[in-house]
């Protein structure tokens, strides 16, 4: 392949993500040049971590910069374009060691809570509706790095993807509600209330057993509002969950 089609090939990704790999030139004109890609995206990530994604508009992030919203499409020419660029800013994961990844387990782990992690400090990041396959550097490094413990199982390469799916969906719905429960919180609802727990009576008056056959004595036991954590046998919920789904790869190895 000439260099004439690699650059038809590469003019084809939309603006976002060119800007991302860093193949479209910072402008040479503007004020002074004291403006960047990254301090506009720093800039409105620092916002969203802040105040939500609904405050992100290109002129408040130019007046977080002391600039107005004209300069910064000088840089990045829609507010797609920067919700992109913001999502890859945040995903960004520290590289595995070589002995999680010769444990299998122990690294599809690691990735899962890099993954939960970056919602929970993120709040806005699940905001932004999935429009695609990652195609952006550090989200394709993210894969990557969710692939290299399984690179030495007999797995072939559509059982590779679909396991990191399988994980990374996981990922996705426990880090919402771990976020979730830390925004109630923060808005003032108490962690009882967030679980339940603080209607835990109220709860055994009113679930009768002949129209809750199955949920009636769970309610009862306490384990619904986990009114007795210590009588707890499994651990945290999330991470039995977890468990769960590795040990489901684990018995799918073992059949082939």
């Amino acid at each position: 392949m000439d260099h004439e089609d690699e650059q038809k090939i590469v003019s084809s990704l939309p603006r976002g993500v060119a800007l991302a790999w860093g193949l479209v030139k910072e402008p040479q004109r503007g004020p002074k040049r004291e403006l960047s890609i990254d301090q506009i995206v720093a800039a409105a990530v620092e916002l969203a971590d802040k105040e939500g994604l609904q405050a992100v508009s290109m002129n408040r992030v130019a007046a977080s910069l002391g600039f107005t919203a004209m300069s910064l499409y000088r840089y990045v020419e829609s507010k797609d374009d920067l919700l992109l660029l913001m999502q890859e800013a945040v995903c960004h994961f520290p590289d595995q060691p070589e002995e999680a990844i010769a444990d299998w387990r122990e690294g599809l782990r690691q990735y899962v809570r890099a993954c939960i992690d970056v919602f929970v400090k993120h709040p806005w990041f699940a905001d932004i509706p999935v429009s695609g396959v990652p195609i952006t550097p550090n989200n394709l490094l993210i894969v990557d790095l969710a692939l290299r413990p399984l690179r030495n199982l007999p797995l072939n390469d559509y059982e590779k993807m679909s396991t990191v799916l399988l994980l990374s969906s996981y990922a996705r719905s426990t880090g919402m509600i771990q976020r979730d429960m830390e925004r109630a919180i923060q808005g003032g609802a108490s962690p009882g209330s967030f679980s339940g727990l603080d209607y835990t009576k109220a709860l055994k008056l009113l679930v009768k057993k002949d129209r809750y056959p199955d949920l009636q004595p769970i309610i009862a036991s306490g384990v619904y509002t986990e009114e007795n954590p210590a009588d707890n046998p499994i651990g945290n919920d999330f991470d039995f969950g977890l468990e769960r789904i590795l040990d489901g790869v684990e018995h799918y190895l073992a059949s082939k």
